[in-house]
């Protein structure tokens, strides 16, 4: 990892951590006895510099996989101190039979964090 890399990797954390905490927290407001752990998760990301096409600045980028190697999930956080992170969770709402929760997102800038699960309507 280069140096660039592990102080934005340092510079984010406790900003990324909180993220993951507040996903966290949403999922257990709805119900998840046992919700995904994404506090500890921010650790476990892959992290890259990406560099935005439009305006051409780097942001940082962290993707979760799974245990087989695929995406689960990726926060990327914008130089101009916004963020956005979104994690599968793929299961039944725990309340309400009718919904599934396809995934948890977060974003916003600085310490204000917004989160929203993304529900589909249960085909089952």
């Amino acid at each position: 990892m280069s140096q660039d890399l592990d102080k934005q990797i340092g510079q984010s954390r406790i900003l990324g951590e909180a993220v993951c905490a507040a996903m966290e927290n949403e999922l257990y407001k709805l119900g998840f006895e046992q919700a995904v752990e994404l506090a500890q998760q921010f650790a476990n990301a892959q992290f890259e510099m990406i560099r935005d096409p439009f305006d051409g600045r780097e942001s940082l980028k962290g993707t979760w996989l799974n245990t087989k190697g695929r995406s689960v999930g990726s926060i990327l956080f914008y130089p101009d101190g916004a963020f956005y992170a979104e994690y599968d969770v793929v299961l039944p709402h725990p309340k309400k039979s009718q919904w599934f929760v396809e995934a948890m997102t977060a974003w916003g800038r600085g310490d204000q964090v917004k989160t929203e699960a993304r529900l589909l309507p249960n085909l089952s």
